[in-house]
């Protein structure tokens, strides 16, 4: 039976232990040919022994890459992909790998042993660099693969002190603009529905809501605030639940343009006029915006954009190793329709 070390054995470890080269090492891990029989399998004794797992500095000894980059969604609910912003940033980063020559591979991670099978399947060189998306604000995946030296890229933040190397949106700056357009238009009593504020990417939507209410001198209360799952269901809830604690809302911002068709759907239910009595606006400018009756006023995220930059980081990443994680953030833009 395999024994393991405490801590993850070198690729020296493995090679002193079988009484090899290094190199003699690499070419056993990566199938080379011109190996006898005796030493390939003093190596896999070792290999075994140690509890060694060949990572990517072992497959570039050989000149090998795995040609394939991992896009990891650490969701727990996996309804939540069905949300057009997963369909939409995975058509985006497969448009921006098409002249590479890399492979996407999707992996959904929901639970702790799923992340660390993640982990060693990573660090076996089966993977060059890792995309990582929808993670919440107590994953530890992105400080594993940063100690394991992968080069990974995240969509968003899972805090405003994140180090490792990340592409986001202007979320603060995209929702003050939003209720700066409400406040423009004569809107007082101004709700939000919010996304899970576990994830950075809600509260810093709900940041840029309370910034632009306090710059116009209006009080915020947490009444006017519900939370959702970015999800329709949950539009609708939470603005059934907004109108019965406040029947004298006027506007409400929505964490999303499918949670916004959720809230345009409850106000329909209440009998209320959308924009006349409550204006709605949603956030990212899907395809749905456009489909919503009346057609939906909401926040632009540059999915596309996006997209191309994180794959241009990790590219970078894969290559040159760069000392300094890189931070990239894009602004948004507010699309006038008839919802407010």
């Amino acid at each position: 039976m395999a024994r393991r070390r405490p801590g993850a054995p070198t690729l020296e470890e493995v090679a002193a232990h079988a009484g090899v080269g290094r190199g003699t090492v690499s070419r056993v891990i990566n199938n080379a040919a011109g190996v006898k029989e005796s030493t390939r399998q003093a190596v896999q004794r070792a290999v075994e022994e140690l509890g060694y797992v060949p990572n990517l500095a072992a497959r570039s000894l050989a000149g090998q890459r795995a040609d394939a980059v991992a896009l990891v969604l650490t969701e727990p609910d996996w309804r939540q992909f069905a949300e057009p912003f997963f369909s939409e940033i995975v058509r985006s980063l497969g448009d921006a790998l098409a002249d590479t020559g890399m492979q996407l591979m999707l992996t959904l991670i929901r639970s702790e042993t799923e992340r660390q099978r993640f982990l060693e399947y990573a660090r076996g060189g089966r993977v060059d660099g890792v995309l990582l998306m929808s993670v919440h604000a107590d994953d530890r995946l992105p400080d594993m693969l940063a100690e394991a030296r992968l080069p990974t890229v995240l969509l968003g933040r899972r805090s405003g002190d994140e180090y490792v190397s990340h592409v986001d949106a202007d979320n603060v700056g995209g929702a003050r603009d939003a209720v700066s357009h409400l406040l423009k238009r004569g809107r007082t009593a101004i709700a939000t529905i919010t996304g899970p504020l576990d994830m950075y990417v809600a509260q810093c939507r709900l940041r840029g809501y309370q910034d632009a209410l306090a710059q116009a001198g209006l009080k915020t209360s947490r009444s006017w605030v519900a939370e959702s799952d970015f999800s329709e269901d949950s539009g609708r809830r939470a603005m059934a639940e907004l109108l019965e604690r406040h029947p004298e809302i006027d506007a409400v911002l929505a964490a999303s343009d499918t949670t916004a068709a959720g809230a345009l759907r409850a106000l329909r239910a209440a009998g209320r006029r959308v924009p006349e009595d409550v204006a709605v606006i949603g956030f990212d400018d899907f395809p749905l915006a456009q489909r919503t009756e009346p057609r939906l006023t909401t926040v632009r995220q540059p999915l596309e954009e996006m997209g191309r930059a994180m794959v241009r980081l990790l590219m970078e990443e894969m290559e040159d190793q760069p000392e300094a994680w890189r931070h990239v953030i894009l602004r948004t833009k507010l699309v006038v329709r008839e919802s407010s």
